[in-house]
């Protein structure tokens, strides 16, 4: 039974940003969804479906040409659920010499042949450093569904006064994944985004993710479907600008939007050396405005409080 994907291949120029030197941070998220999803098939036997993905750390930036490593492994499992950690080193590909670059973790669900959530077999760790692991992924599950009430208890309404931006459009059918709805890969390179969109008119300055966290998917989106992504400025910090993202979808034929994504993203802002600039700072307005300004206060002391996952290496995950 795997419980281990490793993909390997060369940053191409289509991956990079407007710079023309680094890659894009969403297109790093498409990589590790692809890495997991190929690692959660493998475990399971069968098709998945992306459920979470969390603690987004991007470490340093990948640039064009660079040798890519992008590593998934199981760490847990429930009875349905794989919880995934994936890596992401980069190299130039004459020294060969990888460093890591991002590192989070994602969880699949497996599904039957009906789109019903079916069992997967128990993992169990092959050494200690393993089970540490595997001991630290169980610690976050209760963590990890608090920060997801807290987030699902924000109500973001025309109250609140803060810069958003918000993209809309069709999923097309070079979206679609195995399951024929659009990607989790996809969906999260949307997210960056309308992220970036929404941070760069805020600094008036190019502007990059360094933290993606609590992106959890709530329902799929089908191939021609009309995509809507809001993204909303809700609390600056000296370099760094926090914003969440609602993502929901609908028939073009109907009326009723369904919730699809939602996350927080943390971008900072770039001098022309390549090193976080300060950044204007928001003034909450409306009593929504404070209440959104907490919250974001409030996630960056949960996920502060969570303890790493280490591998023996001592690198942290």
């Amino acid at each position: 039974m795997n419980d281990v994907m490793t993909l390997r291949f060369l940053a191409a120029p289509t991956d990079v940003s407007e710079d023309g030197l680094t890659v894009q941070a969403g297109r790093v998220l498409e990589w590790i969804d692809k890495a997991g999803y190929a690692c959660a098939v493998g475990y399971s036997g069968g098709y998945c479906v992306t459920a979470y993905v969390g603690n987004v750390h991007f470490t340093r930036p990948i640039e064009n040409g660079d040798l890519i490593e992008v590593t998934a492994r199981i760490v847990h499992t429930g009875r349905s659920s794989m919880q995934v950690v994936v890596t992401v080193d980069a190299a130039d590909v004459r020294e060969r010499v990888f460093k890591p670059a991002m590192d989070c973790i994602l969880v699949f669900v497996a599904m039957d042949e009906q789109r019903r959530a079916k069992a997967v077999p128990p993992w169990k760790p092959a050494d200690a450093a393993a089970a540490q692991l595997a001991h630290g992924a169980a610690d976050r599950v209760a963590a990890r569904a608090e920060i997801r009430q807290a987030m699902l208890a924000q109500e973001y309404t025309e109250a609140g006064t803060a810069p958003r931006e918000k993209f809309r459009f069709l999923a097309s059918p070079t979206d679609v994944n195995w399951g024929g709805n659009a990607h989790g890969g996809i969906v999260m390179r949307w997210i960056d985004e309308v992220a970036r969109a929404c941070a760069m008119g805020w600094c008036g300055d190019d502007a990059v993710a360094v933290y993606s966290g609590g992106i959890h998917f709530t329902n799929p989106i089908h191939i021609g479907d009309v995509v809507e992504l809001e993204a909303r400025l809700i609390h600056t910090g000296p370099h760094s600008m926090h914003i969440a993202v609602h993502v929901r979808a609908r028939d073009p034929r109907e009326t009723q939007w369904r919730d699809t994504t939602q996350c927080m993203t943390i971008f900072v802002a770039r001098d022309e050396s390549g090193r976080a600039s300060a950044v204007r700072q928001l003034v909450p307005v409306s009593e929504e405005d404070r209440r959104l300004d907490a919250h974001a206060v409030d996630l960056v002391r949960r996920r502060a409080e969570l303890s790493p996952l280490r591998f023996a290496t001592e690198r942290v995950y």
